[in-house]
């Protein structure tokens, strides 16, 4: 009987102590490590709502262009008597790179030269012809005037017929004088035109020597020493230019903008240009763009400037071209992960003080590649959830477990 009661309370002390394991056990898995108690729920990912500098930016891949590159033609037709350039030289603006031999041009200057002594010579004569008349008009001029004189002084001294004949000679002697000065103003003339044409002749002659037209280099050359150039005034079929010469401490990076861009782009904005051949970056400007848009391709013509004080940059190499459109500093930023996009409803599922979700919605403005202005909607500090939420539900109790995100880094973070 004994052994019966005293198996009975064992059993009980073996139920009581099973119990009191148990509840000790559930008791320790239900305490933080601070001691609090976390409420039962399923475990999710959130990070803190804060404040960060947005930026929204355009990256387009373009190829590298000189800023001027142009084809130099001979003026003058002639053949080539000295040639100064070659593949890679570089010549500054006025430069001779070639001298042509034209004898035709260099006779008509010859020719222009006697014409013009030709001419002078004819003007000192004209000039001596109008210094002898006029000497001449003055003499009879004198006479005339003393003839009248006694004629009026002393009536009948002096034939009437005498007087008339020395007015006569003297209205003579002055229209020969204006005559000759007529002539002599005539062969000055004739001077201006000669030396007229002898500067055009000279300046077609000095075309002969071929020029760069600005700072540059020669990436092409067509001709040899002692090919005949024709003149790039003729055909163009049958012109050959002499060299192409590139314009390389600058350079053009040609960007279509697409439409809805269109209204950030400013004359001056920053550009940062990446030359993955050179694995290089180069700092550049907004430099010009066209006033509409494109209507097959909906983009507007825009271009960059990209110096090149050291010759790094080559024609040809593609660029990608990273414009910051907009910026803001100090906005309210959250991690796209924690964005869903409902239609037109914009939500975002906040973990509030009780651990409980709230699904919220929210006003974006800037977006970047990781991260989104918040218009409205969240308020500083707040947490948000950025793990899976399709099982989520509002009012739902979850256990938070703060996680570190990474971040993209852009083009203007790297410099």
């Amino acid at each position: 009987m004994i052994s019966r009661v005293a198996s009975a309370f064992l059993i009980i002390a073996v139920a009581l102590s099973a119990a009191l394991l148990v509840s000790c056990g559930d008791s320790e898995r239900a305490k933080s490590s601070s001691g609090n108690v976390v409420p039962e729920g399923i475990s999710v990912g959130v990070t803190t709502v804060g404040r960060a500098t947005l930026s929204r930016q355009l990256t387009q891949s373009s190829e590298l262009v000189p800023f001027q590159e142009t084809d130099v033609y001979a003026k003058e037709s002639g053949y080539v008597k000295q040639l100064n350039v070659d593949f890679g030289t570089r010549v500054k603006e006025g430069q001779v790179m070639a001298v042509l031999e034209i004898p035709e041009l260099q006779l008509q200057v010859t020719q222009d030269d006697a014409a013009i002594k030709n001419t002078q010579d004819q003007v000192a004569q004209a000039e001596q012809e109008v210094k002898r008349m006029q000497a001449t008009a003055d003499v009879l001029h004198l006479q005339y005037d003393r003839l009248n004189g006694v004629a009026k002084s002393k009536p009948g001294l002096v034939a009437q017929q005498e007087v008339d004949d020395a007015h006569a000679k003297d209205l003579s002697s002055a229209a020969q004088v204006e005559a000759t000065k007529s002539n002599l103003q005539s062969a000055r003339s004739q001077v201006e035109g000669a030396q007229a044409k002898r500067a055009r002749d000279q300046v077609m002659f000095d075309y002969a020597k071929i020029t760069a037209p600005f700072d540059g280099v020669v990436t092409q050359r067509y001709a040899n020493q002692g090919a005949l150039m024709q003149a790039g005034t003729s055909s163009s079929t049958q012109a050959m230019p002499l060299v192409k010469l590139s314009e390389d401490d600058k350079f053009r990076l040609v960007i279509p903008v697409p439409e809805s861009y269109v209204r950030y782009i400013h004359i001056g904005d920053p550009v940062q240009v990446n030359v993955p051949a050179l694995s290089k970056n180069f700092p550049g400007r907004v430099a010009r763009f066209a006033v509409d848009v494109k209507e097959d391709t909906r983009t507007m013509h825009t271009e960059v400037d990209v110096l090149n004080p050291n010759r790094e940059l080559l024609p040809g190499l593609y660029a990608d071209a990273t414009i910051t459109l907009d910026k803001k500093q100090n906005a309210l930023a959250v991690p796209l992960q924690a964005v869903d996009h409902k239609g037109d409803r914009i939500t975002v599922d906040v973990v509030d003080t009780a651990n409980k979700i709230q699904i919220r919605t929210v006003a974006l403005g800037i977006q970047t590649a990781d991260e989104a202005e918040v218009i409205s909607g969240l308020e500083e500090g707040e947490r948000v959830v950025v793990s899976d939420r399709s099982s989520l539900k509002a009012d739902q109790l979850v256990r938070p477990k703060m996680i570190e995100l990474l971040h993209y880094q852009s083009q203007e973070d790297k410099h």
